[in-house]
Order: structure tokens, then sequence, then C-alpha cells
């Protein structure tokens, strides 16, 4: 059998790269391509070192622009190298640009689309993720959901018949990740001269948090205004966007510092006191870790790490001072995100459903 994964963006790495092994393992044959939608090496390159990814056979290099350009021109790429491989089955990861348009490709050259991370819902219609999570989802033939929430949106969705329930691959990398470094100093704490458990890591990169001057300024104060020291782990995109709306991030409490490859992103939140982000992937590792977390959005796909009390939404300036502050929450051995084998099962259904 040949699975055909196509990533594109930081969180799609990592959750390849337990599948990279997976479909190893099982002596599945595993062709890579990488869109290039995150082109930076803190962002892309060093999650293949770091991870053992096998390298990608094929990198379209499409690089940044806006989401009907970035898409249009996976999209006309993809084409050609699908019609070269011809898989039996098309792995699509999350809710990114890179996931639409290979969703869109195999299913209009009608090659088997198999959707990791299926069924999560913000229910924000304003985010773009949702839009390309929610069209991916009902183009696919085979939706590989994470948890049980997102097997009920499915459901919900009239979707429930191409539904399997594999856990959460995030889980089977964070969970071996935290073995391997269990004891390892923070980078950030060593580098910046902190106090384990006396800052906050923070993560904002989403349009809807940096595209409006005035929403990236009061996060930013915010941010600079917090009891503790922040480190900010600035993506590109909101430097950019800084410089663009003339917006000082460092100042006050506020630190800016440069993306961390895994391993130190892993370390630096447990030696963190709480993790402050817009991310979707970082506020589940940060339950995982069972590291405090504040989101800065008005709705989470990951329902359960809220209603567990290990993540608050916040929007305002005043709501993010009194959720990253807030008292730790109490204990939970809960698991909703699987057992660390998700990866695992996911190769095994592609196998049962192989053409």
């Amino acid at each position: 059998m040949k699975i055909l994964s196509v990533v594109g963006a930081r969180p799609q790495f990592v959750k390849l790269a337990p599948i990279d092994r997976a479909a190893k393992a099982a002596g599945v044959e595993h062709i890579i391509v990488h869109t290039g939608q995150h082109y930076d090496p803190l962002l892309s390159d060093v999650f293949f070192t770091e991870l053992g990814i096998s390298a990608p056979d094929v990198h379209l290099g499409v690089g940044s622009g806006s989401h009907g350009k970035q898409t249009g021109a996976m999209l006309a790429a993809l084409d050609d190298v699908l019609l070269e491989h011809q898989p039996d089955w098309v792995l699509v990861y999350g809710d990114t640009n890179s996931t639409v348009a290979a969703a869109l490709s195999a299913v209009k050259l009608h090659i088997p689309v198999a959707h990791l991370e299926a069924g999560l819902r913000s229910f924000n219609r304003r985010m773009p993720e949702e839009h390309n999570r929610v069209m991916t989802d009902h183009a696919a033939d085979l939706l590989l959901a994470p948890t049980q929430v997102a097997v009920e949106h499915l459901q919900n969705e009239g979707l429930g018949g191409r539904t399997v329930l594999v856990g959460d691959v995030m889980t089977d990398v964070l969970y071996a990740v935290r073995d391997q470094i269990q004891g390892a100093p923070s980078p950030l704490v060593s580098e910046l001269q902190l106090t384990p458990g006396s800052h906050y890591v923070a993560t904002i990169h989403r349009a809807e948090s940096t595209d409006d001057p005035d929403r990236l300024a009061e996060i930013a104060t915010a941010l600079a205004n917090l009891d503790k020291p922040v480190v900010l782990l600035a993506h590109p995109r909101v430097l950019a966007k800084a410089r663009e709306h003339g917006i000082e991030l460092q100042q006050g409490s506020l630190m800016v510092h440069e993306p961390l490859p895994y391993h130190d992103l892993i370390a630096s939140v447990m030696a963190s006191a709480g993790v402050i982000t817009d991310s979707g992937g970082l506020q589940k590792e940060a339950f995982l870790l069972r590291v405090p977390t504040t989101t800065v959005r008005t709705e989470t796909e990951w329902v359960e790490t809220v209603e567990l009390g290990w993540n608050v939404l916040a929007l305002s300036a005043e709501e993010i001072a009194a959720a990253a502050s807030r008292p730790a929450p109490a204990a939970t051995d809960a698991a909703p995100y699987g057992d660390g084998k998700a990866a695992e099962r996911v190769v095994e259904v592609l196998l049962r459903g192989q053409r």
C-alpha cells in the first residue's frame, strides 16, 4: 500500500512524525509532500530532523500569500504530484490551506482521502481554519477523529458512516518527547536567566489576533502587564504584523524570542508557570503536560481542556490577566486524547480500507 501525506505547517510536522514511524513499521510505502506553507527553518526543516521524519519526497515551495493565492498554487502543483505517485490514500492533517488543497485535488482525481484530526469544530465561521476543516471533512472518504467529541460533531453532520475514532497522534509525540527530556533544562530559563515556574510562555499568530492593529496592540499590552515575565515565541507572522502596525512587542513583562524546536518548546512549557496562546496544538500539549493555559480566543476546538479546568478562554486584557494568574486547576487523570498509540491505529485503518 502507498500513503501520500501532505503537510505544510508546524503542527502538521508534529503529527506526521508518528504516522511516518507507524507506516515504516507496517511496511507501508509513505510519500511525504511538503507544500512549503511554513518555510522558515525553525517552523519547518528543524522538525523533520528533530522528530526523525523521513525527508520530504516532494517540496512544492509555495510560501506565503493570501488564502486564495496560496491554496490555488498548491492545487495547481498537487494535481501533477498525485497523478505521478497514484497513492492508495492521500492523508491530510488538520485545518490548514495545505489540507483543503490536497483534499480537493485528490477528490477531483478520484483518489481516496483520509482526514487526520477530523471532526474538530470551533463553530467560528470567521476562522479560515474552520472553513478548511469543514470542507475537508465533507470531501474526505475516511474521517479519523481524535476524540469522542469530534466523533459526535461528525455524526451530527451526517458523516458518522465515514468516521473512525483513533485518538490524537499529537499525544503520541508529546508523550514520547516528554519521556525523552525528563530533567532536561529549559533553554529559555538558562538563556534569559529566568527561574523555573516564574514565567509564562506565549505564542500568538492567528489572523484574528494579528491583522487588526488595535487587537494586536491590546494583546501585546495585556502580556506586557502580566504579573510574571512572558516569553513570546514570535512566529514570523506576528513580527511582520507588529512592524507593519508600528507596535512594540518588547515592553514591560513581555520578552520576544524566536520559535523553538519541538523538544525545546516542550521543555520550556514544562518549566513555565503557564501558557498563553491562540494556537490549537499548544493548548492541548500544555494540557497533556498539565500546565495551565490561557487561550486568547472566543472558542476552542479542544473543549475538553476547558471542561477539565486546565484551559480558560480570554479575550480582553482584563480577562487575559485574570486567567493567567488564576490558581492551579484541580488535578486530573482524564485522558480524552488517547493513549499515545493513535498512529498505529491510523495505519491499521488505512490498511483495512485499501482499495
